[in-house]
């Protein structure tokens, strides 16, 4: 399986994405396209410029389609968490995303897993930079997610992750197993989202 997990800071992902592949023998985490990007010597800002958010978009379609990534892997992030930090920026997605790029990095993922802001991240996770930023982005990449205005991930089967935290991993087993053992072709109709 090929997992991608998107969501705002400070709702779990990085923690969902290590507890998943602790428990899914033989994959690997992919490393985070910020990471990349520093390690290619990219200078972001501080706190990150809509060119910051776009070379990240860039670099995450990039990491998403690259041969080197073995097919189990687990994504921490994916193009869309940029592409809805630009929307709660003000951006609009159609002039800041091209169709073809995202719509063959979302080919390749079998599954992408949003984690969303829940009365529990807020009680139990950490506090974060930016909280303005953080509900902006939780509430674009939702609308993002569900309406797809570029027609780019539309075949990608989503599971949102509303309930609880100790929860959370499985039901990203339950939808991989499913994935798994559907028919090509049938609909991904998904375990409920808590």
């Amino acid at each position: 399986m090929r997992i991608g997990v998107s969501g705002t800071h400070g709702t779990g992902k990085t923690t969902l994405v290590e507890a998943l592949c602790a428990r899914l023998p033989g994959h690997v985490v992919a490393d985070e396209p910020y990471h990349l990007l520093e390690d290619e010597e990219y200078e972001f800002q501080y706190p990150p410029s809509p060119e910051d958010y776009r070379a990240l978009m860039a670099r995450s379609a990039r990491s998403l389609c690259s041969p080197p990534s073995p097919s189990d892997t687990i994504f921490d992030r994916t193009p869309l968490d940029y592409l809805a930090y630009l929307v709660a920026a003000g951006a609009d997605p159609s002039e800041e995303a091209d169709h073809s790029p995202l719509s063959v990095a979302f080919t390749h993922l079998d599954l992408l897993v949003i984690t969303v802001i829940t009365a529990e991240t807020e009680r139990l996770l950490p506090a974060t930079e930016w909280p303005g930023l953080r509900t902006r982005m939780n509430d674009a990449l939702l609308e993002l997610v569900y309406d797809d205005p570029l027609h780019a991930w539309t075949d990608t089967p989503v599971l949102e992750l509303g309930g609880p935290l100790d929860g959370r991993v499985d039901l990203v087993l339950g939808a991989a197993a499913q994935l798994g053992r559907r028919e090509p072709g049938t609909a991904y109709t998904g375990p409920s989202p808590g």
